[in-house]
């Protein structure tokens, strides 16, 4: 019951997204450094496995396990040269998954940042990294993938590179930037001008928005600060599972089952219209925000004190000029 992701955004109010990858393969016994990437070819039953876990959990939409897989990440295992191989046995393995259940789910090609510098602080090219992008997202139209899913980005360049290279490959694409840094993304980007990264371009993406970050509390700020900015678009909020402590030598999510829950909720009210989880989050925690959205009428956008009680304090201070934490409390505090 294959679908685009806009046929499918048409058919309901509200789409769940998947989890994490990288963390959930941790728990698989992924090595550390070791690239999720090569699972595709070496161990496709683990791919497959948490692909299905997802989608038993409720997730409309799947995202491949390519997170990394351009060469300037794959040249770093001497592996540069199966960038279109390893794309396309990705996203041939959460099409069969997506195809094997009697309703639509999207399959998303994920495409992470290239982990360099643009120039001039950095080497990086808009030629080279829009070719590193389009190898990419070849493989994963090759393999069945209905969307490239941009993600994870921090500057304007490398995002408009990556549309550009599926708007050349011809497929419909989103975009969400980690805005990790004081509220912006550690390039300075504000979530409130996500919107004008894309002019000019001659595609729009299908939807925008934010992952990953510091926590549920502070993606959710920065969603309010889009939607807030401009309203009329289709928005992502692809929150971590809560906040990332150390345990030791392990990395643990604070986010309970019913944190992730409450976020669900929240960020729907906050505008998105597509919401899942980044780091940290299982199919369990998925499990219980499917229950949220399917239960919980759409409430009133949420205030900052709202957003506090139900998923926790914000990690990171607020932005020094403009953003959404500076936003939310003025309007908070012309509310009281």
């Amino acid at each position: 019951m294959r679908t685009s992701l806009s046929e499918l955004l048409e058919t309901r109010p509200a789409l769940l997204a998947d989890g994490a990858t990288g963390t959930n393969y941790m728990e698989r016994a992924l090595g550390p450094g070791d690239p999720p990437e090569f699972w595709n070819t070496e161990h496709p039953d683990r791919v497959i496995g948490l692909h299905r876990e997802f989608v038993d959990a409720g997730a409309d939409i799947i995202l491949t396990n390519t997170f990394g897989c351009t060469s300037f990440r794959l040249k770093l295992h001497k592996a540069e040269s199966r960038v279109f191989e390893l794309a396309k046995a990705a996203a041939g393995l959460a099409r069969q998954v997506a195809d094997s259940v009697d309703r639509p789910v999207v399959v998303a090609g994920s495409v992470g940042p290239t982990g360099e510098l643009f120039e001039p602080l950095g080497a990086l090219t808009e030629a080279a990294a829009i070719a590193a992008f389009r190898e990419q997202i070849e493989g994963l139209q090759a393999g069945g993938a209905d969307v490239a899913w941009i993600e994870t980005m921090s500057s304007v360049e490398e995002v408009r590179a990556a549309a550009q290279a599926a708007i050349d490959v011809g497929m419909p694409y989103t975009a969400t930037l980690s805005f990790d840094t004081a509220g912006r993304t550690m390039m300075g980007i504000l979530p409130e001008t996500i919107s004008s990264i894309f002019d000019g371009l001659a595609v729009a993406p299908v939807a925008m928005g934010a992952n990953c970050g510091v926590g549920a509390s502070d993606i959710l700020v920065s969603l309010l600060a889009m939607t807030e900015a401009v309203p009329n678009h289709v928005y992502i909020s692809k929150g971590n599972c809560g906040v990332p402590r150390f345990h030791g030598t392990e990395i643990v999510y604070s986010g309970t089952t019913e944190v992730m829950a409450n976020y669900a909720a929240l960020a729907l009210a906050s505008g998105a219209r597509i919401i899942g989880g980044c780091c940290g989050t299982t199919p369990a925690h998925l499990a219980a925000m499917r229950k949220s959205l399917d239960s919980t009428p759409v409430g009133e956008r949420p205030s900052l004190d709202d957003i506090v009680t139900g998923v926790g304090p914000l990690t990171n201070a607020a932005p020094s000029t403009g953003g959404g934490r500076e936003r939310s409390r003025s309007r908070r505090s012309s509310s009281e």
